[in-house]
């Protein structure tokens, strides 16, 4: 049940980075989509909607992976010693 959460939760942000890309492509052509009023938006919009995406699933991966001691030593957390 939780791969299938996970799975979910992965979707969305990956939906939204797929989409932003398309907007930035469609610009490229001049191809206006209907809610935005100018090509110039509508890239701004689309690099917005593919940094954050993008960014969200590489933080969730760069996070199971730091939890299972799977990156490098520079990335592991530092632990206090007091």
């Amino acid at each position: 049940m939780a791969r299938f959460l996970a799975l979910c939760i992965m979707l969305v942000p990956g939906i939204l980075a797929a989409w932003g890309i398309k907007l930035m492509r469609d610009m490229m052509f001049g191809v206006l989509n209907a809610p935005f009023q100018s090509l110039s938006l509508q890239f701004l919009c689309g690099l917005v909607f593919f940094a954050g995406g993008l960014s969200f699933v590489a933080g969730f991966i760069f996070y199971r992976d730091r939890k299972r001691s799977k990156v490098q030593e520079r990335f592991q957390k530092r632990r206090k010693t007091s």
